[in-house]
């Protein structure tokens, strides 16, 4: 696997957030070596009773043990007097694994439940890194004593770690809101960094909270949110096998949230700062780029217009060179299959019209677009003139630096 030497430039300035405890929710970490000498590779986190437990997942045909196995028991409660736990290892993804792949999800979730007291429908696994190789999960049950033993709430940053695989850095956000006069906090980590596109990403996300709802109520919020963050983010195009979210909300605040629109929108903060800080660790990345497409014949052409910009290999090195090569945009609309008239067409790069009626605008200077263009955060949006269908993505630049990653992947 690829040795990451240095963080990404458009990491986060002041290094991973000091986040809260969130009552309920405790943390430990080990180096079991799956894959990785000297590191932390496994999570683990448990849950307490009385809690919801929702998520997302990615939709691949091949998408590993683990992630089937928390789809199948995603909303089921065995016991109501027992908590649940994640357990999340690097270095592996155990996918492309067949029998020999679901024997581990079942070895690594029935002891899981063992040491813990816990049913094993209530142990949720992910696992990510290489694909096909046989995850010898003997070193993850082997190594559940000590992880049990040395639970604690304020070892949310060391999870964050354990889970990196490609990273550059930790990702981690919280956001709070009040409701009926109790304060509510969300936190949440994740990782990922390349095989990034929806469904989802080579993406790992866990996001916990102490505000009170159902576990129905909790899954149309975070199904809601997940298409506007996670599902809008692409760095490759390429949709991993192991994309799992989970989000636990413990209720211990007492703040009842059902239906509450408020503590959705926190939850969406927390969402799309991590959907972001994953773009941000692209591999090799250099450019932060939001795609905004608007004037569309509905929010699926929108949509379709936006992921062709984001996702061509021609816009992404134009980005990488900051070259305001606009007509790469004009090409990436035409082949999006969405509904589209030239004559209609406008394009700018920031503030800066570049394109409009189907030509390039009068007012037009390519040095104030190149001067875009040398930004780390840039702005490419379009205006298709035909409806009011919009939408908005994020992704970055193609550089050297991801063939580097990916050129040695299992090194």
């Amino acid at each position: 696997m690829a040795k990451i030497t240095k963080v990404s430039p458009l990491a986060p300035k002041g290094g991973f957030p000091k986040l809260p405890v969130i009552d309920g929710v405790r943390f430990s970490t080990i180096a079991a070596g799956v894959k990785y000498a000297g590191r932390t590779d496994v999570m683990l986190a448990e849950i307490d009773a009385g809690s919801a437990v929702a998520g997302a997942f990615t939709r691949s045909s091949t998408r590993s043990a683990p992630v089937l196995d928390c789809q199948s028991k995603l909303g089921r409660v065995e016991d109501d007097g027992k908590g649940f736990a994640f357990l999340v290892n690097s270095g592996n993804s155990n996918a492309f694994t067949g029998r020999v792949g679901v024997e581990a999800v079942n070895a690594i979730t029935n002891a899981t439940a063992k040491t813990l007291n816990l049913p094993s429908s209530h142990i949720y696994t992910s696992s990510t890194g290489v694909i096909g190789e046989p995850l010898p999960y003997g070193k993850i049950t082997d190594a559940l004593g000590a992880l049990s033993q040395s639970l604690d709430a304020n070892r949310i940053e060391d999870a964050a770690r354990a889970i990196m695989t490609t990273d550059t850095f930790p990702k981690g956000s919280t956001a709070t809101c009040e409701i009926g006069g109790i304060e509510v906090t969300v936190a949440g980590i994740a990782k990922g960094s390349g095989m990034i596109a929806p469904d989802m990403a080579t993406m790992l996300v866990y996001i916990f909270t102490d505000a009170k709802i159902s576990q129905a109520g909790l899954q149309d919020m975070v199904s809601r949110q997940n298409e506007q963050t996670f599902n809008s983010i692409t760095v490759d195009s390429d949709t991993s096998t192991s994309d799992s979210l989970l989000v636990a909300a413990t209720g211990r605040s007492g703040a009842d949230v059902e239906d509450n629109e408020t503590f959705e929108r926190t939850l969406g903060i927390v969402m799309k700062d991590l959907a972001h800080q994953v773009v941000r660790d692209g591999e090799g990345a250099t450019k932060f780029v939001e795609i905004q497409v608007h004037g569309a014949a509905d929010n699926v052409d929108a949509r379709k217009v936006a992921m062709s910009i984001a996702n061509s290999p021609l816009v992404k090195t134009a980005i990488a060179g900051e070259d305001p090569n606009w007509g790469r945009i004009v090409m990436a609309v035409g082949k999006s299959g969405a509904q589209a008239d030239r004559d209609r067409l406008s394009i700018w790069f920031g503030d800066v019209l570049v394109a409009e009626n189907g030509w390039v605008s009068p007012t037009y200077l390519e040095a104030d677009a190149a001067a875009h263009m040398k930004g780390e955060d840039l702005l490419i949006r379009v205006d298709l003139g035909i409806g009011a269908g919009r939408s908005t993505v994020w992704t970055c630049d193609l550089t050297h630096g991801y063939i580097e990653i990916n050129a040695d992947y299992r090194s």
